[in-house]
């Protein structure tokens, strides 16, 4: 049912891969190359010359703003169906989204104030991030709980007559290391008193507010994500406009959900991405390589490697597809066991055969010479990030024992 993309997906699909071929795919070398040598001279949280130079491109060809649901203004929506393999090709390199506005975590708070936000908040931060002109970062995770459960965050969003006040600690908050990430989206608790999920609230808060300090950035498995980032940042009497809340107060854990679906999913067509180019860099190396008197692509334990890799990448394939067809068609709350199967099934899928294609490389597989390291701590990541595997097996058992819940069966 999902196999083939629609017209309009393939033909936008064709325009993005013949950019990957002539941009993307030959710069990968000079992108780390720039960000490298800003890490030399001290300071890697600079914007990418070569991604600045790209965007203007990626808008001519109309690869520009692919991901948005809901048409906005000028904007033109595509379907999750329809984006699915368009960001699988983006997770092929790590820092393509950006090249397309369709990066991390701006797409989520882009659709975030796009849908919950006021005419007012789209005209100050929506339209400059769709332009490409700023960027933003989402602070949600704190240091000091389990941020699993979003109704643990302590961070306090107090009303204090024509202003909220917030004070609280956050990390591995995504996009606060960009020099050009103008606006937050932060979670906190406006009523401790009030039912567990109504205590949360969003708020916009412009990132030169007064009292923000961000403390340090935080590597994942020893990358800085350099100059995207993952920062602890630190909100101490920050006050801003109490027209700043998102949806109203109370609003918070719904405004989440809301938000981690798309989010959810992207990451998952990404990870497909990634094992996809995985499983070709394995084919080309063991194709390429003799040991024990053969090319290692005849040895059987490849050949298992290889075939259980196709299988894996292509069933996750197809959850994806059945998951943003469910959201497409009857909404994300409906489409929540969907959502919770493939965010368990693809990072795991990603992360086996990158494994696997490590090995095929041995000890280059794990240098800098290779894209695999990389490719594996960034999807080692996506098990965590959105909701642990833990969190999302637990929602998808409680769907299931519900389908049995009632009178005793037979």
């Amino acid at each position: 049912m999902f196999a083939e993309p629609s017209p309009k997906t393939r033909e936008l699909l064709e325009r993005l891969n013949r950019f990957f071929d002539q941009h993307i795919y030959p710069n990968e070398a000079r992108y780390h190359h720039e960000m490298d040598a800003f890490r030399r001279q001290g300071n890697a949280w600079q914007v990418s010359p070569l991604v600045e130079e790209l965007k203007p491109v990626a808008r001519a060809a109309g690869l520009w703003n692919m991901f948005l649901p809901h048409p906005h203004r000028d904007v033109p929506a595509i379907s999750n169906l329809d984006y699915a393999p368009l960001c699988e090709v983006m997770g092929r390199v790590s820092w393509s989204g950006e090249v397309f506005n369709c990066s991390a975590p701006d797409t989520g708070n882009m659709e975030t104030i796009e849908r919950y936000g006021t005419e007012a908040q789209k005209d100050e931060w929506l339209a400059p991030l769709l332009a490409g002109e700023i960027r933003s970062g989402f602070l949600m995770t704190e240091p000091a709980v389990a941020s699993s459960d979003a109704t643990n965050i302590q961070c306090t969003i107090r009303r204090e007559g024509d202003e909220y006040v917030i004070n609280g600690r956050k990390w591995f908050s995504s996009g606060a290391g960009s020099p050009r990430c103008k606006i937050f989206i932060v979670m906190g608790k406006t009523d401790p008193d009030a039912p567990r999920h109504a205590q949360q609230s969003m708020v916009l808060v412009p990132r030169d507010t007064k009292g923000i300090t961000v403390l340090r950035h935080l590597s994942v498995f020893g990358y800085d994500d350099a100059p995207h980032g993952h920062m602890e940042v630190l909100l101490e009497d920050v006050r801003v406009p109490a027209s700043n809340i998102l949806l109203g107060e109370g609003r918070g854990f719904e405004i989440a959900q809301g938000r981690l679906g798309p989010g959810r999913i992207h990451h998952c067509m990404r990870s497909i991405g990634a094992a996809e180019r995985a499983l070709e860099l394995m084919c080309d190396r063991l194709r390429s390589r003799v040991a024990f008197g053969r090319p290692l692509a005849e040895q059987s334990i490849w050949h298992e490697r290889i075939a259980e890799s196709r299988c894996l990448i292509d069933q996750a394939r197809l959850l994806t597809l059945n998951a943003a067809y469910k959201m497409d068609t009857v909404g994300n709350k409906e489409a929540r066991a969907e959502i919770a199967m493939i965010k368990v099934v693809a990072p795991n899928m990603s992360c086996k055969v990158v494994d696997w294609a490590i090995q095929a490389h041995g000890a280059a597989g794990v240098s800098q010479d290779f894209w695999l390291a990389e490719a594996y701590a960034h999807q080692r990541t996506v098990r965590i990030v959105d909701g642990p595997d833990e969190v999302h097996r637990n929602a998808i058992a409680k769907l299931e024992l519900a389908k049995r819940a009632g009178p005793a069966r037979a």
